[in-house]
């Protein structure tokens, strides 16, 4: 008899994974200690104190249902996978400017002064420590705090020094990095980024194809170290990193954080398709005026997000399978540089739709939201889960984590999913199998036999 039910049991190919326990003190490690950074970091403080709620991340608060509907069981993620608690973790990381974080925090404006000096002491501890940076690939910034002129090679084994000296100052037992930095330009995979091989040749020898990120990713791979890549230049994805990662068994996920007028889309666009609605023309634009926005006024950084925010539509819609109502969408994207917004971005969408018979109609999204308040969960979730990962002996690309980006990573010739609904399920699901629970289809025809 087929299975009817509404959950399944865990795929017998894959063993349920036997997890290691939460341990000691989880370090987090962050490439840029601006916005976005130091709005993560004050938060976890401010929970940690009773001074606020971690709204907005999944790991704090949401639930997550075990068993058949009526079986009225949807414990807490964080009473149901064994996570890293937040009284667990210690924060460091780099930056190209000497500020610590309560003085980047003071100076990027997302959180009031009276909360930040409620932290003081602690913000004021944390200290960035001296960047690998290259303004060919970040063209409108530039800091003092960078680390001496080397081979590229030279700079990851100094990144490597740094992360180990950062686990034995701080008593860790594990560490994670994440790039919450700038937006590097856009470029595509080069013959330097084959093989690792060819990938350390080219450290070695200072190849320009090799981005500063890439020389984070390499360090924290070769470290044992988990790697998230929040921002949507190629970083982590390049082929040899992938198979890097595998090698070396580190989880890494990536790319771009889905916050804005991403997120929007890929809550719309499925109601649209789910509903056969045709769209003709979907046209997105933002301002903002925090650094993220500065160095995004650069063209080459624009082109890496431009194709990270395109992406998620297509994929969404699939035209080739329904050419009637989606083959000639009309697409655009634009962010605009725009100062005295600070933070506080807006994305505005005009959505050009048709229905029965073809008659027209629009849909019109002015989102005002705050740009590190709906990263810094994401951050937090993402840290969290990637420990879990490596505890778990998970490793290489982690597309249950897909949920948290524009342009998820996925295994080579796979498609990413947008659907962010998809990813949610796909995630939850993940975290039951984890655990040995049975998986939910949402099928549930038991209940009317």
């Amino acid at each position: 008899m087929p299975n009817t039910s509404d959950s399944a049991k865990p795929d017998s190919t894959k063993p349920t994974p036997q997890i290691q326990p939460a341990e000691g003190k989880l370090g987090i490690l962050t490439i840029g200690m601006g916005a976005v950074t130091t709005t993560f970091i004050a938060g976890v403080l401010a929970c940690k104190k009773g001074l606020a709620k971690p709204i907005g991340s999944l790991t704090q608060m949401a639930t997550i249902r075990l068993g058949k509907r009526t079986d009225n069981n949807s414990p807490k993620i964080n009473d149901f996978v064994p996570l890293a608690q937040l009284d667990q973790l210690v924060f460091g990381g780099w930056d190209i400017f000497s500020e610590n974080c309560y003085e980047a925090a003071v100076t990027a404006g997302v959180l009031e002064r009276t909360l930040l000096d409620s932290i003081k002491d602690e913000m004021s501890a944390i200290k960035p420590m001296s960047a690998v940076f290259d303004q060919e690939y970040v063209k409108r910034i530039d800091g003092p705090n960078k680390k001496a002129p080397a081979s590229k090679m030279e700079h990851a084994e100094a990144l490597i020094a740094d992360i180990e000296n950062f686990k034995k100052e701080n008593g860790c037992s594990r560490v994670v990095m994440i790039w919450c930095g700038s937006t590097e330009v856009f470029h595509h995979p080069e013959a330097v980024h084959a093989t690792i091989e060819s990938f350390e040749e080219g450290l070695r020898n200072s190849a320009p194809q090799i981005s500063p990120s890439q020389i984070y990713a390499y360090a924290a791979i070769r470290a044992g170290v988990p790697f998230a890549n929040g921002a949507p230049q190629l970083t982590v994805d390049a082929p040899c990193l992938v198979e890097y990662a595998r090698a070396r068994n580190v989880p890494i996920c990536g790319k771009d954080f889905k916050t804005g007028q991403t997120f929007m889309k890929t809550l719309v666009a499925p109601g649209l398709k789910s509903r056969m609605l045709g769209v003709s023309g979907w046209f997105s634009t933002n301002i903002l005026g925090n650094r993220d926005g500065e160095v995004l006024d650069d063209p080459g950084s624009f082109k890496s997000k431009e194709e990270s925010k395109l992406s998620a539509l297509e994929q969404i819609f699939q035209p080739e399978l329904y050419p009637d109502l989606y083959k000639n969408l009309y697409h655009k994207v634009r962010i605009n540089y725009y100062p005295p917004r600070g933070d506080a971005k807006e994305g505005w969408d005009n959505i050009d739709i048709f229905g029965w018979l073809g008659y027209p109609m629009q849909i019109k999204i002015d989102f005002l939201c705050r740009d590190s308040i709906l990263a810094a969960p994401l951050v937090l979730d993402l840290v969290l889960f990637l420990d879990l990962a490596q505890r778990a002996g998970m490793r290489g690309v982690q597309e249950w984590l897909s949920f948290y980006f524009k342009a998820p990573m996925t295994a080579p010739g796979l498609y990413a999913e947008h659907d962010i609904f998809i990813q949610l399920m796909k995630l939850k699901n993940t975290l039951r199998w984890m655990m040995g629970e049975t998986l939910i289809t949402h099928l549930g025809l038991e209940y009317y036999d």
